[in-house]
């Protein structure tokens, strides 16, 4: 079958303690990116996630990594480029 090519966004706020956490961003259990959350509060960052990938059904999720005290959330998940439509928080459908 045929990949397809998706840009999905998503704003990532993150409430921390102590030194910067890190995190990491899977998409169907395959590892994306892994990075530090620098930002201070209340700021977001928006993440960016290309997949390239047969027409399905995708969910992402970021995991804390490290001893940190963090809690990461997720909001205003949409597609920027390419056919796909967005099901919930943490689930894309590439079209």
């Amino acid at each position: 079958m045929e990949t397809k090519f998706v840009k999905v966004l998503f704003d990532l706020y993150c409430d921390w303690e102590g030194i910067p956490p890190d995190y990491r961003i899977y998409v169907d259990g395959e590892l994306f990116t892994e990075r530090s959350y620098i930002w201070s509060k209340p700021n977001y960052l928006t993440e960016m996630l290309q997949v390239d990938a047969e027409p399905g059904t995708y969910v992402f999720n970021v995991e804390t990594v490290g001893p940190q005290i963090s809690n990461f959330r997720i909001e205003n998940t949409r597609i920027e480029y390419g056919d796909g439509k967005i099901l919930d928080k943490q689930t894309f459908e590439i079209l």
